[in-house]
């Protein structure tokens, strides 16, 4: 193991959940003014995680008041009190810069659903007993 990995492991955060380009969550992030500190929420779409390590960045854009907003936090930083991914999104690369030339419908992205088998799939499914209703035959 390099020894800038063995200095940097017990600065890491393992409470952050899992979260990629795409998804939409909400920093819950420490802000001290003066002798204060308070905690203001930052809500929008993850377009880049970037770096790796101590040093790993992801950045969050969101739209307010018709202006796009874009904030990058460091992901083992203190400053960030929780984060929770509201909705996976569905992407096809790993840095979505081209949502800053998009509006409206076109920035939309699509939720991604969790394959079979997986533990969030797993926990969705119907309850046992219940049959689906079918629809009448020759209707339809």
């Amino acid at each position: 193991m390099n020894t800038i990995d063995l200095v940097e492991k017990p600065r890491l955060r393992d409470d952050l959940p899992e979260f990629r380009p795409g998804d939409t969550v909400k920093v819950h992030v420490r802000v001290v003014e003066g002798n204060r500190e308070r905690i203001q929420m930052f809500q929008g779409v993850v377009i880049r995680r970037q770096g790796g390590g101590l040093r790993e960045t992801f950045t969050v854009r969101k739209i307010s008041f018709g202006v796009g907003v874009e904030r990058t936090f460091p992901v083992h930083s203190p400053s960030i009190g929780t984060l929770e991914v509201l909705q996976k999104g569905r992407v096809r690369r790993a840095k979505l810069y081209y949502l800053r030339e998009r509006r409206g419908k076109r920035a939309r992205i699509r939720e991604r659903r969790e394959a079979e088998g997986t533990p969030a799939a797993e926990a969705s499914e119907e309850p046992e007993g219940e049959e689906p209703e079918t629809p009448a035959e020759g209707q339809g």
